[in-house]
């Protein structure tokens, strides 16, 4: 049976938005059941296979990225299949925005009034280097206006990370400082949902659910590639309806 999840966010009516899980496909392993995504080594037969099931869904073809962990966004409706870019937004009405992630942040975004929605993906590198202020930035509605989901994304206690990391975010702003806890052997580990609800609050944007789910530790229930290594992928998507 096809798994999803709604946000559970107060968008207004006009805006839509779910999150994929790793069942309801038919997919075999290691990727079982619901991979979307084509680059991971499944059966190319079996991908096309669950994104039509998902299509059935959707008021129109999701607008698939090339994610490279950058932070262009693109305007969906404008772009080609397959266009380089790690966020999307729309004003257009049946377009829908679509990130794929299995451990990343998947950031949806809406303003109050329905006319403009806004997805990114944020991995640490993404986030870190600016994917939501691009995303921001593209939808140009002010910070106060708007309101963002965080969907399923590795947990703060299991996303370890290099000292590195943390120094990267802390060279851009001192409090995401608070985003990492010691760990062993001169590792961190690190808060991704607290990093994007800080980046997002700086811009002015306090309706922030969402940001309980660690994809590492729900094997039954999400793909993960730093628990397995290959793995599929579950898509994030959002559309004005």
């Amino acid at each position: 049976m096809l798994e999803l999840i709604q946000p559970d966010w107060p968008a207004p009516g006009g805006v839509r938005a779910l999150s994929t899980t790793r069942h309801g496909g038919v997919s075999l392993e290691p990727w079982s059941s619901f991979n979307l995504g084509d680059h991971v080594g499944d059966d190319p037969l079996a991908v096309q296979a669950n994104r039509r099931r998902l299509r059935q869904l959707l008021p129109d073809e999701p607008r698939w990225l090339q994610q490279v962990h950058g932070v262009a966004c693109v305007d969906a409706a404008r772009i080609a299949a397959g266009a380089t870019a790690d966020a999307a937004f729309s004003r257009q009405r049946g377009v829908v925005c679509a990130v794929m992630t299995a451990d990343c942040l998947p950031v949806l975004l809406c303003d109050d009034q329905a006319t403009v929605v806004g997805i990114a993906h944020a991995g640490w590198r993404g986030l870190a280097a600016g994917v939501i202020e691009s995303t921001l930035a593209a939808m140009a509605v002010p910070g106060e206006r708007l309101m963002a989901w965080l969907g399923p994304a590795i947990g703060p206690r299991a996303f370890e990370v290099g000292g590195e990391v943390r120094a990267a975010f802390i060279a851009i702003d001192g409090a995401a400082s608070a985003a990492f806890t010691p760990a062993a052997e001169g590792k961190w580990l690190c808060d991704i949902y607290r990093l994007a609800r800080q980046r997002l609050a700086a811009h002015g944007i306090r309706r922030v659910t969402g940001a309980d789910f660690c994809t590492a530790s729900e094997p039954r229930r999400f793909f993960s590639y730093r628990r397995d290594g290959v793995s599929g992928r579950m898509a994030s998507l959002i559309w004005l309806e």
